[in-house]
């Protein structure tokens, strides 16, 4: 059991872990910039660490700082929410380094799972279906045009290190898969720092459903499945579970 655990994110998230670490009897601390210096989070919190930065949304996002924080309030752990720090594994190693735990995922496999072609290409040898595309990243627009031929089309394009539904473009046509192919490219590059695309079989009318899963570094529970597919602007609006029959979740 933790003793002291600091809280690496802000507002509705940082009070619902804030409630959850006080019904465990765990000491909270919270960080916060000069807007969030009176939410409700930070005020209930047993410590507070202002990180000063012009931003507003900085001051959760600087590695070393947050680090620096957890040291100097003698955190045995943090939580990062979602969002934010939650899914990079620069900040999950840099905790390590100091000995103090990351309640989230090991380094290596945010790695892994950050990098969809990597993520894609462990799926495949670990025998879980997965759409017909490339095998790995997608550059020169000619050998691409070529492999979207082999795969048919529609296809769609996707960024490597991508997220939220920034950086994939559908393409319907071999006419206009150049132009789709640079527009990726380019929202990849200037959203993500990576230009690294690939390509996949566009699947009509298919169904984002979701499976929650728990560990504790020696075991693991699935939460069952959530329906995602009301979305706007590939972010989930609306989620409901239970959602499918019981012999399609237990095949799943």
């Amino acid at each position: 059991m933790f003793r002291r655990v600091l809280i690496a994110n802000r507002g509705e998230i940082a009070l619902r872990i804030l409630r959850s670490l006080r019904a465990m009897g765990i000491e909270v601390v919270a960080i916060h910039g000069k807007e969030d210096r009176l939410s409700l989070p930070v005020r209930l919190a047993d410590e507070a660490v202002y990180i000063p930065r012009s931003d507003p949304l900085a001051s959760y996002l600087d590695i070393e700082a947050i680090v620096s924080a957890a040291k100097e309030v003698g955190a045995d752990a943090v939580h990062p929410g979602y969002g934010f720090l939650a899914e990079n594994p620069i900040f999950a190693e840099r905790l390590e380094e100091e000995g103090i735990t990351f309640i989230g995922p090991s380094p290596d496999v945010l790695r892994l799972l950050g990098d969809k072609i990597a993520a894609r290409d462990a799926m495949v040898k670990s025998g879980i279906p997965v759409a017909r595309g490339s095998d790995g990243p997608v550059s020169d627009p000619e050998e691409a045009s070529i492999q979207a031929a082999e795969i048919g089309y529609p296809v769609i394009i996707k960024a490597s290190a991508g997220g939220g539904g920034i950086g994939m473009q559908v393409v319907e046509s071999p006419e206009d898969f150049d132009k789709a192919l640079r527009i990726c490219q380019g929202r990849a590059k200037s959203a993500f720092g990576d230009d690294r695309v690939f390509l996949e079989k566009f699947i009509q009318g298919a169904q984002h459903i979701e499976f929650q899963v728990i560990g504790d570094g020696d075991r693991a529970i699935h939460l069952g499945e959530r329906f995602c597919s009301i979305q706007r602007r590939h972010q989930k609006i609306l989620e409901e579970g239970p959602w499918l029959s019981e012999e399609v979740r237990s095949d799943l």
